[in-house]
This record gives structure tokens, sequence and C-alpha cells, in this order.
């Protein structure tokens, strides 16, 4: 996806795919990391508390950045099927990288946060010491808690509004449309509609915690069972799957990148049957 995105202009010149693509990146990275925590965890039991702070710190704010991204591709379409005539100066790709990195400048404050309370309440040396690396292990004191919930229900009740919003005026649109039958209309209908089960998904890993700690309380047997079920339905097939059907519903983008799917198993096709 990220090389069909850098070899076509029409992509990363657009803020609708530079939005896509951050996307795109923002899950591979939160993958990668989540993935790392629970193998290093599983494996190693224990790990330096200073690589466990650099991993989970990391892991938060991508998850946290989700939402937020999902919020600016939903305003991004509002715009487009609201004010098309305007789209050209309202979303340009400087807005579109500067809304980026105040996403991101956003979502690590509380991790950053989490860091110097800690560094304050705990003891010295405690950053060396060998821990199982867990969030809530990491970061032992109360206020860290309160914080992040405070945090969690301000940022994702404005996500919520503002995903209900636009796909209020994006459905009054549709109707007033709907004698031209404009497509594009309904395509952005369904593109914020699947906006909203996305943060439904997303949703998930801020309640997974308690109810995982709940079912391991009840079946402590299980616990390992439990942890992957979760691991799995919560935090790897949504944030795998979400890319790839923005990337085959849109369809400019699912014609580049399926020539380059088509392109590549040709080629290891040809170097299998040369081998």
């Amino acid at each position: 996806m990220v090389h069909t995105f850098l070899r076509h202009s029409v992509f990363y010149e657009n803020p609708r795919y530079i939005m896509f693509i951050t996307m795109v990146l923002n899950e591979a990275v939160q993958l990668s990391l989540v993935t790392a925590l629970y193998v290093l965890s599983y494996v190693f039991r224990k790990i330096h508390a200073s690589v466990c702070c650099l991993l989970i710190m990391s892991a938060v704010l991508t998850t946290r950045s989700t939402p937020l991204i999902l919020a600016g591709m939903s305003v991004e379409r509002y715009v487009a099927i609201c004010f098309p005539l305007h789209y050209g100066q309202m979303c340009t790709v400087r807005r579109t990288l500067l809304l980026i990195a105040a996403i991101l400048t956003l979502t690590a404050a509380p991790p950053v946060t989490d860091l110097l309370v800690g560094v304050l309440r705990e003891p010295p040396g405690f950053l060396r010491t060998a821990i199982f690396c867990d969030h809530s292990l990491l970061f032992r004191h109360r206020a860290i808690y309160v914080k992040n919930v405070v945090f969690d229900c301000v940022y994702l009740s404005f996500v919520v509004l503002t995903l209900v919003f636009t796909y209020c005026k994006i459905m009054m649109t549709a109707r007033a449309a709907a004698s031209a039958g404009l497509a594009s209309v309904t395509r952005a209908r369904n593109t914020v509609m699947l906006h909203g089960l996305q943060l439904l998904l997303c949703m998930l890993a801020f309640v997974v915690p308690s109810l995982q700690a709940a079912l391991i309380s009840l079946f402590p047997r299980l616990s390992v069972e439990i942890r992957y079920v979760f691991f799995l339905l919560v935090y790897i097939i949504p944030r795998f799957l979400s890319p790839v059907i923005y990337g085959f519903r849109d369809k400019l983008f699912r014609k580049y990148w399926t020539r380059y799917l088509a392109c590549k198993s040709q080629a290891n096709a040809r170097v299998a049957a040369v081998s």
C-alpha cells in the first residue's frame, strides 16, 4: 500500500489518500508493537523496564491515534460531499499534514505525562529493574489511571460526536441528491458508517483489560488462552483488516494496488519456476 501510494502523485497530492496512508502506517506500527509486546511478555516474562516503557508508550500513542485519524477522514468526506466547490481551498495537503501533526502531538501527551508522573513517583532506579511488561505494572500510580480515564472519555466523546455529525450531514445531502442518483454521496455515507464500526472496534481496546481481568479471575487456568483470544480479536484482526477493506473499497487505489499485487505474484511465480 505504501509503495502504491508513493509511486503516484495522484495519491500523495490528495488529502484523502494522505489520511488513508497515515492510517495504514499507524496500524502497521501498532500491530508490530503489540505483537512485539505479546511475544516478549510470553518468551522472556520479565524485561528491562526502560525497554518496556518505550514499547508501551509507542503502542499507546498509535492506539489512541486511530480514532482521531478516523475523525479526520470523516471530516474530509463531509467537506467533499457537502462543500464540493470549496473542497480545494478547505482541504489542502498543507492543512492535512498540520492535522496529522496535531493528532500525533495530542496523542503523545498522555504517554509522556505517564512517564513524567512515573519518574517522579517511583523510587530511583525503577526503570533499571526487570518487570512483566504491562501498562498497569509499569505506571502504577493512581493519578495516572484517573488521568487516562478522563482523557479517553473526553477525546472518544469528541470522535463519536464528529462521526455522528458528519454522518447526519452526509445523510441529509444524500436525501437531497437522491433524485440525481449520486453514487459518491452513497459511498461517502457508507465510508462514515465504516469509520463508526472501526471506532467501536478501537474502543474495545479500552474495555478489554477490565473484561479480560474478570474472565481470568473466573477461569485462572485458562489465563493464557483468554489473553490470546482477546489479543487476536481486539488488537490483530480488526487493525489488519481495516486498511485492506479501505484499500479495496476505493476504486482508484484498488486499480493501482491490485496491479502491483498481480505483478508481485507473477514475479514470485517466475522465480519459483526458474529455481
